[in-house]
């Protein structure tokens, strides 16, 4: 008899709940890279417009407070986090909030806008990966001073390192930078990221990270931002195209460098498939709308154009799919952090 997926992950979530019923989780800490999808307050703290500190964000947030998380609510990586056993979040590094005890549990390095490619993140006074990598390497010196050199060492090789990146050097950069997409065809631009990315990775396994999850780009056409400057009503199947293309890439990249690097865990989280499956089959997972974000229009609206002056947000996010036009609802990171789980599993066993 065979077993569905769904199954499949019900017996592994039944395996988690034994392990972390003694209350401890089960990684010592999470560190976490990337860019909007993970960003939870570094961009508070930097001069940039790419901010999202400001209600309505954050509305069904603990406290209804807006962290600066690119959501209504919990992000994926939130939900993911809980799951594992954490009482509470890896730190914005850049808030007063990582320091001392609070650092033995990881810290969190993203920024919205921030990408592969350095250059997207300084378009936008983001925090480009490069840098994001240096204030680790700060952390890992705060670390040995507050919990010792050797259960520093522990924690860093048993951690998990979430990276998520990719979508804005192609929606906030390549499509919309004819200095760009006129020099560089889509896929050695996409060679070009890939590179970073094999960079970025090298230089995390060489500070002693051992289990690495990537997530993969999402149906990039299918964000309400795209289809509106594309001027369509559908996904935009050529930039579906271009996410599944990189994503077929850095698979084989990444399959590369974990039999490369030994004792490299390096897992990739395919985000692409479950986003996709609630835009086609909307009503299926119990939301009602996947063209139109929730706040204002949902059309384009997004970081300082989604405030509270934005006419038109919804009531009820939790119907929708996207919360902003780039970035889903606190109910759409519920359903894709189940992937993130059964995929991390092999991160964590």
């Amino acid at each position: 008899m065979g077993f569905s997926s769904t199954s499949v992950l019900a017996f592994f979530l039944l395996v988690l709940v034994l392990f972390v019923a003694n209350g401890q989780p089960l990684v010592p800490a999470m560190f976490l890279f990337g860019d909007s999808i993970v960003d939870v307050g570094n961009n508070n703290h930097i001069d940039t417009i790419i901010k999202s500190n400001f209600p309505p964000y954050g509305r069904d947030f603990a406290n209804h407070e807006p962290t600066g998380r690119f959501c209504n609510g919990k992000l994926a990586t939130d939900f993911t986090a809980e799951v594992i056993g954490f009482t509470s979040y890896p730190p914005a590094y850049l808030s007063g909030r990582a320091r001392g005890a609070n650092l033995l549990i990881g810290a969190n390095f993203a920024s919205a806008s921030s990408g592969y490619y350095d250059d997207t993140a300084n378009l936008y006074d983001a925090i480009p990966l490069s840098r994001q990598l240096e204030y680790y390497r700060e952390y890992q010196n705060k670390l040995v001073k507050v919990a010792g050199r050797s259960n520093a060492s522990s924690i860093i090789s048993d951690a998990i390192y979430l990276v998520s990146a990719g979508s804005s050097d192609f929606l906030q950069n390549y499509y919309i930078n004819p200095l760009l997409y006129l020099h560089f065809t889509l896929d050695q631009f996409s060679d070009i990221l890939l590179q970073s990315f094999t960079n970025f990775i090298k230089k995390l396994y060489a500070l002693g990270a051992r289990r690495i999850g990537v997530t993969t780009l999402p149906p990039m056409g299918c964000l309400p931002a795209a289809m509106t400057t594309f001027d369509s009503n559908e996904c935009v199947q050529r930039l579906n195209k271009g996410a599944v293309s990189f994503n077929y890439k850095l698979n084989a990249t990444s399959q590369g460098l974990q039999n490369n690097l030994p004792g490299l865990k390096l897992v990739l989280f395919d985000i692409y498939q479950p986003l996709y499956e609630l835009v086609t089959n909307t009503t299926k997972h119990g939301f009602f709308e996947a063209r139109k974000a929730c706040c204002g229009t949902g059309l384009l609206e997004t970081s300082i154009l989604c405030n509270q002056e934005s006419v038109g947000t919804c009531a009820n996010a939790s119907e929708y799919v996207f919360w902003d036009s780039f970035h889903p609802s606190e109910a759409a990171n519920s359903f894709l952090s189940d992937s993130l789980i059964s995929s991390g599993l092999s991160l964590i066993f």
